[in-house]
């Protein structure tokens, strides 16, 4: 059963969400991960090369904790460490597709604001 909001509620999860997500380098992160594909820690390195170590090592660490990354370990030397997105980590894809269309939308929009300037400055 789909849970019922009320503006409040639905503020509260929202902001709870964009904390999952937030910081410089998880969402690069993630679309580095989607379409099932694997990385090894040293990947990102290549991929993101402005991340230092440490953050990127920080910004797995709390993916993986909010079970939207997942972490394989190869007992092997050197180590092998490889991430993946959890199932749920991959039905992140649609939304943060759907994100980026929206975004490309306010192009066909005018701002209000901007359209009374305009309006302004044409009755002046």
């Amino acid at each position: 059963m789909r849970k019922i909001y009320t503006p409040t509620t639905a503020a509260g999860d929202v902001e709870n969400v964009l904390k999952m997500l937030e910081g410089r380098w998880k969402l690069i992160i993630l679309f580095h991960l989607f379409d099932g594909k694997v990385q090894r820690y040293s990947d990102f390195g290549k991929l993101i090369p402005d991340i230092s170590q440490k953050m990127l090592a920080q910004q797995l660490r709390q993916l993986e904790a909010d079970g939207i990354v997942a972490r394989k370990v190869y007992p092997q030397v050197p180590p092998k460490v490889e991430y993946r997105l959890t199932e749920w980590g991959q039905t992140l894809c649609p939304a943060l597709d759907a994100l980026l269309k929206w975004a490309e939308q306010k192009d066909h929009f005018n701002d209000p604001a901007e359209q009374n300037d305009q309006d302004t400055a044409a009755t002046q």
